[in-house]
C-alpha cells in the first residue's frame, strides 16, 4: 500500500473492482484496511450509473486519494465524455493518483487521463496468480518517468525476464515470453486448489527454474517493461509473429477512436491476419468507411505492410469480462467459425451475437 501506491493510513483508496476478483480481495478488502485505509465498494459502471462523471461524483464526495482500476473504465469515459466535461464538474483537490491494470493500457487513453486530471496515471501489471503487481512505477519508493504504453519496472521481488521459445533471453526491445525466475516472492500462488500436477504442468514446465506469465512483451534499454498481450493474442502473419497489441496501439491513435480490439483471425495464405474491431467515440460523424480507410492507412505507416492489415469492423461495443479484459480469443473462433463457450465471466453476452453478426455481415468466417 505504502510502497507501491504511496497512500498513508488515514486516506481514502478506491479500487474500482469486484469483491470476487483478485484485485478486489487483495485492494478493495485486506490491503486497505490491513493498512488503516477508508476502502470504497462501488457497485455501477463508469459510465451509464448514471452518466459519465459517476467515478468523479464518488471520488468528490469520499474525498478519494487513490483510484485504481481498469484501463477500460477510462476508454469508457472517453467515448462517452471525450472533452472531460464532467471531470470539470467535481472538486478532486484531495485526488492525486490513478492506477490501471487489467489489461494494457494504450498510451492515447493514459495520455487522456493524464491531461484530464493533472494527476500521474500509472499502468501497472500484475496477474490473479502473483496478487499484486509484478511491475509497477512503485510510487511509495520513488515515481519514475512515465513511459506511456509500459508499466515501468518490475517490483522488487520479481526477477522478470523476457524469453524466446528455446528459453534464451532475448535483447532489449524484442517480443518473447515473460517469464519471472523462481522464488516467486510472498503474496503469490503456492498450488491450484487440489491440483498440484496442472500447477506445475501449466506454469512451471515451459521453462524449468521460471513461472510462464503466458503474457508477451518486452523489456527496453531502459529496463522498463511492456506488456503487450497473452502469449495466445501474438499472431502469425506469414512466419512475421505481430502483437495485436501493438496494432492495438496504433488504431487507438485515430482521433475519433474510443477503444478497440485486435484478433488473429484464418487466412488461407498468411497463416492469419489481423482484423480490427473499433468503438468509436461520441458524436463522430465521418463516415465509416473514410475511417476504416484511415485506420488501414495509419497500421500501414506505423507498423509496415508486413502487418497485413486489411479489415476492420466499427462496433457498439466490444465482449469483455466483468474485470474489462477484452474477449479476443472468443472474438476470433467466432471469426474462424471454431465452437466457443460463453464465458461466465462475460459482462454482457449479447454483446457476442452482436460481434457475430457483424463478422457475418463482413462474409467471416472464409473457409
Amino acid at each position: 500500500m505504502k510502497n507501491i501506491y504511496d497512500v498513508c493510513p488515514g486516506e481514502v483508496y478506491w479500487a474500482a473492482s469486484d469483491i470476487g476478483w483478485v484485485v478486489g480481495h487483495s485492494y478493495i478488502v485486506y490491503g486497505p484496511l490491513f493498512y488503516g485505509c477508508t476502502t470504497i465498494l462501488y457497485e455501477g459502471k463508469s459510465v451509464g450509473t448514471p452518466d459519465a462523471g459517476a467515478f468523479w461524483r464518488v471520488i468528490a464526495e469520499h474525498g478519494v486519494s487513490v483510484l485504481f482500476c481498469a484501463p477500460t473504465a477510462f476508454r469508457a469515459i472517453r467515448k462517452e465524455d471525450p472533452q472531460g466535461d464532467y471531470i470539470k464538474k467535481y472538486n478532486l483537490t484531495k485526488f492525486r493518483m490513478l492506477f490501471l491494470a487489467g489489461e494494457r493500457c494504450d498510451p492515447d487513453t493514459l495520455n487522456w487521463a493524464q491531461q484530464q486530471l493533472n494527476v500521474p496515471v500509472i499502468d501497472h501489471w500484475w496477474q490473479t496468480e502473483t496478487g499484486w503487481a509484478i511491475g509497477a512505477n512503485c510510487a511509495g519508493l520513488e515515481l519514475l518517468p512515465i513511459k506511456p504504453g509500459s508499466c515501468t519496472k518490475p517490483v522488487p521481488g520479481f526477477d522478470v525476464h523476457v524469453l524466446d521459445a528455446k528459453g534464451n533471453d532475448l535483447p532489449a526491445g524484442e517480443t518473447g515470453n515473460i517469464v519471472v525466475r523462481l522464488p516467486l516472492p510472498p503474496g503469490c500462488f503456492t498450488t491450484l486448489w487440489q491440483n498440484d500436477t496442472d500447477f506445475i504442468r501449466t506454469y512451471f514446465s515451459a521453462y524449468p527454474g521460471y513461472y510462464l506469465t503466458s503474457d508477451a512483451g518486452y523489456i527496453d534499454s531502459d529496463g522498463y517493461l511492456s506488456i503487450m498481450g497473452r502469449t495466445d493474442d501474438i499472431i502469425n502473419v506469414a512466419g512475421h509473429r505481430l502483437s495485436t497489441g501493438a496494432i492495438e496501439e496504433v488504431l487507438s491513435s485515430h482521433v475519433d477512436v474510443a477503444e478497440c480490439a485486435v484478433a488473429g483471425v484464418h487466412d488461407p495464405v498468411k497463416g492469419e491476419v489481423p482484423l480490427g474491431f473499433v468503438v468509436l467515440k461520441a458524436g463522430v460523424a465521418k463516415k465509416q468507411d473514410a475511417i476504416i480507410s484511415e485506420l488501414i492507412t495509419l497500421v500501414r505507416q506505423k507498423i509496415g505492410p508486413i502487418a497485413s492489415f486489411k479489415s476492420a469492423a466499427i462496433v457498439k461495443r466490444l465482449p469483455k469480462t466483468r474485470s474489462g479484459k477484452i474477449l479476443r480469443s472468443t472474438i476470433k473462433k467466432i471469426a474462424d467459425g471454431i465452437p466457443y463457450q460463453v464465458p461466465a465471466t462475460i459482462d454482457d453476452p449479447l454483446i457476442l451475437d452482436e460481434i457475430t453478426k457483424t463478422l457475418h455481415a463482413m462474409g467471416y468466417p472464409k473457409h
